[in-house]
């Protein structure tokens, strides 16, 4: 990265309630990064929407690690950005405010984006 500018790292996932722990390890990376002075940004796409919802992401606990709730919640709070695949979205009829706080519905282009922007990226 150029000197000034923070470190940034992407992190795509595509798993939610199905598979706890698949869902959980975005979001302890991200949280890592952030406690690094990292800048990060999690993209939630398919099934991985989820763990972004309402109702839904309160539920996932993998075995050993913080609920998935605690981590979302210090994730937005620590100031990631959080972004959700709309038309992941639109598949399981899941609305803008049905998300958590400081989620921010997208479409591809803006994951494309990220990408370019960051120093690295990982997917889940």
């Amino acid at each position: 990265m150029s000197e000034g500018r923070p470190e940034k790292i992407t992190i795509v996932s595509t798993y939610g309630g199905e598979d706890p722990e698949r869902a959980t390890y975005p979001f302890l990376t991200g949280n890592a990064a952030l406690a690094m002075d990292v800048a990060a940004t999690i993209v939630l796409q398919g099934n991985g929407v989820t763990a972004a919802t309402k109702g839904i992401y309160e539920h996932v606990h993998a075995p050993g690690q913080a609920p998935l709730k605690q981590l979302v919640d210090q994730f937005v709070e620590l100031g990631g950005t959080l972004l959700v695949c709309m038309p992941c979205m639109e598949a399981r009829s899941i609305t803008k405010d049905q998300l958590v706080e400081g989620a921010q519905p997208v479409k591809s282009a803006r994951l494309v984006t990220e990408i370019l922007e960051s120093g690295g990226s990982v997917t889940y």
